[in-house]
């Protein structure tokens, strides 16, 4: 059995596969390549590149990141099917996920079988497998809602076909921090096969699962880039790292400088714009208007900064508005080459947050060289 102290993280990302599968999203050859490229050069361990299973032009894709020589582990998504592992392997991947459904709901309601139906189709999938070599993940969909008992059958089940670990799947994004830590606490307990945790985002918390599921025990986090995926999306790769370092004093040894550049491609080539109020890697998210926040970061901006924007690849803005003060307006004229001594800054303070209301925005430069031209 696994000992409770917390593991290594790896990040295993699946933006060029579960990312991929957001509504609408698909990637040209040359954008997975760049994204692959740019996943593996900020330091990310593995990479679930796709599904070949789908057909010709999806295998030819996965060939062209195999091609790449990443320093990344590439790693397919199947079904527990002998024909889709194959498809991995003539695609010339090591490795793999064989995913099956492992909740009563799923077994009874989409696979209309039996629970040693499961088992035997697991059984078949990962002795082929294990016989060409591969390392294997198996993907438990719908773990969430699973019977705990069972899920257990089924490590002990892969862990003496020789898999490699186990996938628990929040497949609907159902779960909260403290029940993921108890089940992911529940399994780490009665296997030695490595755990990850696949988060998704339906109720706002996949970030949050895949934090406390890897405290309790799980070694692979899966991501996607701007948490893309199915519905509301997965535990985004930027969240989690950022997260990892800042409340758990880990290092997931990313190039975490990047994670703009990164994010900002993956959002152009998703057609998804990143909203500028993005956790972590938002244009906007280290902007400051209120008079005292303002006051407290020219003084340190260790006072309201949690880390450095320069940390994420962003750069602080200070923004004129309603809530501004007159600390934040003397620095701003300053950087408009205006000196706040030799004008009356209190009535341009009074103009700025009527402009501000009125306008219902803040102000850009040129509308307060205006409003301090004319005082």
């Amino acid at each position: 059995m696994k000992q409770s102290t917390q593991p290594q993280v790896i990040i295993s990302d699946t933006t060029l596969r579960d990312g991929e599968q957001t509504a609408g999203v698909v990637f040209g050859l040359d954008e997975k390549k760049t994204i692959a490229k740019m996943l593996d050069g900020i330091g990310v361990g593995e990479l679930e590149c796709g599904i070949p299973a789908m057909g010709k032009v999806e295998q030819g894709s996965i060939k062209a990141l195999v091609d790449l020589g990443l320093n990344a582990r590439l790693l397919s998504w199947n079904r527990a099917l002998i024909a889709d592992i194959q498809a991995s392997l003539d695609c010339g991947l090591t490795a793999v996920d064989i995913s099956l459904s492992v909740s009563d709901i799923h077994i009874k309601h989409k696979l209309r079988k039996s629970r040693d139906w499961v088992k035997e189709q697991l059984k078949v999938a990962l002795g082929f497998a294990k016989q060409n070599g591969l390392y294997v993940s198996v993907g438990g969909e719908d773990s969430s809602r699973a019977d705990l008992e069972f899920l257990c059958e089924l490590l002990q089940l892969a862990e003496s076909e020789g898999a490699e670990r186990f996938r628990f799947c929040d497949t609907l994004g159902i779960l909260d921090p403290f029940t993921t830590f108890d089940k992911v606490s529940f399994l780490a307990r009665h296997t030695s096969l490595d755990l990850e945790v696949h988060t998704h985002n339906d109720l706002g918390m996949a970030t949050a699962n895949a934090i406390a599921g890897h405290k309790a025990g799980a070694r692979f986090i899966s991501t996607t880039v701007n948490g893309l995926g199915e519905r509301a999306g997965n535990a985004a790769l930027e969240e989690v790292v950022m997260a990892l370092k800042y409340t758990s004093n880990i290092d997931a040894k990313i190039k975490t400088n990047c994670l703009f550049d990164l994010s900002r491609y993956v959002g152009r080539a998703s057609n998804r714009p990143v909203p500028h109020w993005k956790a972590i890697v938002g244009e906007k998210v280290f902007s400051h208007e209120s008079g005292l926040h303002m006051d407290g970061v020219l003084k340190n901006p260790v006072n309201y900064e949690g880390f450095s924007p320069s940390e994420v690849g962003l750069q602080r803005h200070f923004v004129l508005g309603k809530h501004s003060g007159r600390h934040g307006l003397e620095q701003k004229l300053l950087q408009l080459d205006l000196d706040p001594c030799d004008l009356d800054v209190d009535l341009i303070l009074t103009q700025v947050r009527d402009f501000s209301i009125q306008k219902k925005s803040s102000l850009n430069d040129h509308d307060l060289f205006a409003i301090a031209s004319k005082g």
